[in-house]
């Protein structure tokens, strides 16, 4: 199984608050996130890194995040591409992009076929945007309100820069064990297109996933963003995560267990 991704316009806040290694460590967590939702095991990482001109500092603060995130889910970094291309990149950016292998039993792969009605969706916690939903919510947070990263986010004792910089979750540790014990029907990484936009495209024809929106209190910052950018909730519901990063979709019966 493999899977390829990038970063998206956080590299934005990242280029702005002079902090990079996270970001290295969110393409990661994103990428093994993704084939997770296949039931496969990270083997293996490759990184693409492009700068107008290299800048020696942030290259390695950018692979020492990759590094972790990497170790820390006993996943190889085994290589990558670094580009310079002058008059590419405006000065003091870049675009970093991965391909992660990973590797699963063909008898256990998850591809959706075992989900059936009735089945239970469970909601994992996010640590905020993780990596989707950055231009709108730099929009609001930038544009309309002004604020900048150093800025306190209203309502929120953290500065937006912190906030927006929050890492990326690994659900790996904590779900892979469940896949051994065959107790997982279907996993959906939450990311662009929302709970419903990722849970749905699991399903099989005839099926439709069923929230329960109250069942869960939002995390601040997107009641934060919902009230500075005046977002209606269905917008909001297919742009940001709110609180839930990882669906896990699984029997009744086990849904205590899980």
């Amino acid at each position: 199984v493999s899977s390829v991704d990038g970063v998206g316009t956080k590299l934005k806040v990242a280029f702005a608050s002079g902090i990079h290694d996270t970001v290295g460590r969110d393409l990661v967590n994103h990428c093994i996130n993704d084939i997770l939702c296949c039931g496969a095991k990270p083997l293996f990482f490759l990184d693409y890194l492009a700068f107008g001109k290299l800048e020696v500092d942030v290259f390695e603060a950018v692979v020492s995040g990759l590094a972790a995130a990497c170790e820390a889910a006993g996943c190889a970094l085994i290589g990558g591409e670094t580009a310079e291309m002058p008059g590419f990149y405006n000065e003091g950016e870049y675009d970093i992009s991965g391909t992660i292998v990973g590797a699963v039993e063909r008898e256990k792969i998850l591809d959706g076929s075992k989900i059936k009605e009735g089945d239970v969706i469970l909601g994992l916690p996010s640590t905020g945007l993780h990596t989707n939903g950055y231009s709108l919510a730099r929009k609001i947070i930038f544009e309309k309100a002004g604020l900048n990263v150093d800025s306190p986010l209203p309502g929120l004792d953290i500065t937006v820069g912190e906030e927006l910089l929050k890492v990326h979750r690994c659900y790996f540790p904590e779900v892979y064990e469940l896949l051994d014990e065959n107790l997982v029907h279907g996993l959906a990484h939450i990311t662009g297109g929302g709970l419903l936009g990722n849970i749905n495209r699991l399903l099989a024809s005839g099926l439709k996933a069923e929230i329960h929106w109250n069942s869960w209190e939002w995390l601040p910052v997107f009641k934060t963003l919902q009230r500075l950018g005046n977002v209606p909730d269905d917008e909001m519901r297919r742009v940001f995560n709110l609180g839930i990063g990882l669906a896990v979709i699984t029997s009744e019966k086990h849904s205590a267990k899980v």
